[in-house]
This record gives structure tokens, C-alpha cells and sequence, in this order.
């Protein structure tokens, strides 16, 4: 952590060749890290964003990296610095929500649908982003025909409509089904179409995130796209999703997004009278404790009354759990 600082400050002491302050008199180092194995990730901001600065920044930033600090691995981000003042131009703002998990498997997706649902059912207005690029299954989750969208007059993709939430989601763009190949920065370009090109509604009350597990590219783009979201951590009562939810947790923070919970999912069957702690216990519990923040429930392992392999009605139990969760977030918003 020591070691962490010191980086920090040294970068910080840099000068943006755009406006020749240092990067922390303009607020301008936004993420540091170093990896297990080593590896430095760095995301700045410039004034103004041009090639040769760009290219001056980031042979400063690899000298005191590699050079003053004899790390092999760097990977740095730069991007120009936004308009403070164009969120406070715009009418409204929704509350952006990202749903993360340290791991696949969770039921990451399943939460941030029923999350959506819930506030939809307390009659906010709710758009739903399938970030998970490459495990994109939030269509499938709706029941939703995957084709491809239509635009609108001024060429703006249209969200699909379901259940009163609209929903964008990669799958849309993959009707033949083949994989996809795409590297960090063309995922970059897709996240920042689906927050720039898409005719999502003037009146959203919140929007949530659904982002791909672990603490990867995607998550830094988030940062850099929408600098205020909140983050809700999704875990399993095992310790090996409750390890690396506290890392996915961490990065959150190290962003300086809003940490806004911890949700334990699966964590107990109902057999009957009898209470079933299938994936083991205190994984959520442990996650809340270390990230300081609060655990806001500990979902059940359940299959949906009507046979919908994933939403659950208002009045199942689980229904009323996230309607739970929803009221929570609705207090909190300023």
C-alpha cells in the first residue's frame, strides 16, 4: 500500500502538456493500481486531448513506472477531461447503478434484472444496460426476441421495451450468434455508443448497469463515462465469490464510485419447514464488512412461481425482497 502512495504522488507530479499543471492540481489521476502480478493500470484525464500531449503523457507516465519504479507490466488510459458543467446542463439525470460481481456465476444478471423490475414496479422509470459484453444475457432474461434495433429520425438507437423497462444489450447486435472477438478499447466504443447513441427516455429515474464480472477494462470505462455511479457488490455466501467480490469492491472504490451495498445471492434453499445453506454461509456478511458498507439483503435460492426461469413476481417472496432492496435505493437517492 506504501509502495501504492508513493506511485501515486509521483504521478500526481506530472504535468499535463495541455495546460502545464501537474495531474493533481487539476484532479486529473484517476486510477491507479498494481495487480497481483505486478502490473501497473493508470487512467488520466488531459485538458485538451491531442495526439503529440498524449503521447508526451504517456512516456511520462512509463518513465516513472517502468524507469523510477522498475514495474515490467503498465497499461495507461488517456482521455480528455469533461465539461464539468455538461451534466448540470442537462434537464435531468438519472441514478446510475452498476451491478459487479468478482466472479461469474453469481446471478449477477438476474439481480440487476429483478433490481430494474422492482423500481419499475414502484413506478420509476427504469433503463436497463446489458454491459456484460461478452456474456451478454439480459434479453434472455426478459424473453425477449433478439433482433436488431431500429433508429430513430436523428439516427439514435431505439431500447427495446419489456415490462416497462427499456433495455440495450449487445445480443441485439448478434443475431447470427457468433462469438464475440472484440478487444478493450472496440468494447470501449460499444459502451460509450449504448450511453452516447441511444434514444434512452429524457425522464429515466435510474438506469442500471449490468457489468461484466471481475475487475476488468469495462469497469474502468464505466468510471471514465459516468463518474458518479453508484455500485451495488453481488456475492454467494462461499468464500471464494466473497474473495474476489471484495476485490470488485475495491476497485469500485479505488474509481471513487459510490459503494452503495453488498447483495448475498443464493444464500439458503427453502425445503419445506427446513432452511438449506447450499453454497455455505457469511460470504455477503464478510464482503459488507471489509468494504465497510452494508449488506442490503441475502436473496434465496428459488425458482419462479409461474415458470419464468428468472423474474420473480411482486408477491413470491424473493418478489418482495427486491421490492425491498428498490425501496432502499429510493431513500437514498438525493
Amino acid at each position: 500500500m506504501e509502495q501504492l502512495e508513493q506511485l501515486k504522488k509521483a504521478l500526481g507530479a506530472l504535468t499535463d502538456p495541455s495546460s502545464g499543471a501537474t495531474l493533481d492540481e487539476q484532479k486529473s489521476l484517476q486510477h491507479v493500481s498494481i495487480d497481483d502480478d505486478g502490473r501497473v493500470t493508470v487512467m488520466v484525464t488531459m485538458k485538451k486531448l491531442d495526439d503529440k500531449g498524449k503521447q508526451t503523457l504517456t512516456r511520462a507516465i512509463a518513465k516513472v513506472v517502468k524507469i523510477d519504479f522498475k514495474y515490467q507490466g503498465l497499461k495507461v488510459d488517456v482521455e480528455a477531461m469533461k465539461d464539468p458543467n455538461a451534466l448540470k446542463n442537462k434537464e435531468k439525470q438519472p441514478v446510475y447503478i452498476g451491478i459487479a460481481s468478482g466472479k461469474g456465476g453469481v446471478g449477477k444478471s438476474t439481480v440487476a434484472a429483478n433490481l430494474a423490475l422492482a423500481l419499475s414496479r414502484l413506478g420509476q422509470k427504469v433503463g436497463l444496460m446489458d454491459a456484460d459484453i461478452y456474456g451478454s444475457s439480459i434479453p434472455t432474461l426478459f424473453d425477449m426476441e433478439v433482433v436488431l434495433p431500429k433508429a430513430d429520425e436523428n439516427e439514435k438507437i431505439i431500447p427495446f421495451m419489456s415490462r416497462d423497462i427499456q433495455i440495450i444489450s449487445t445480443e441485439f447486435f448478434l443475431t447470427d450468434e457468433k462469438p464475440l472477438m472484440w478487444r478493450g478499447p472496440m468494447l470501449g466504443k460499444m459502451l460509450g455508443h449504448f450511453f452516447d447513441d441511444v434514444a434512452w427516455g429524457p425522464e429515466l429515474d435510474y438506469m442500471i448497469i449490468d457489468l461484466p464480472p471481475g475487475t476488468g477494462d469495462v469497469a474502468m470505462d464505466i468510471q471514465r463515462l459516468i463518474p458518479t455511479a453508484q455500485m451495488i457488490i453481488v456475492t454467494t455466501p462461499h468464500p471464494s465469490a466473497a474473495h474476489v467480490a471484495v476485490k470488485a469492491g475495491f476497485m469500485a472504490k479505488e474509481l471513487k464510485h459510490q459503494l452503495i451495498g453488498v447483495i448475498e445471492n443464493m444464500s439458503y434453499y427453502k425445503h419445506g419447514e427446513e432452511t438449506l445453506t447450499l453454497f455455505g454461509e457469511g460470504g455477503g456478511r464478510q464482503v459488507a464488512d471489509r468494504l465497510e458498507t452494508d449488506l442490503l439483503a441475502q436473496l434465496a435460492l428459488a425458482q419462479p412461481n409461474d415458470g419464468h426461469h428468472s423474474l420473480y413476481d411482486m408477491h413470491e417472496q424473493a418478489g418482495i425482497d427486491y421490492l425491498g432492496i428498490a425501496n432502499k435505493l429510493l431513500k437514498l437517492r438525493p
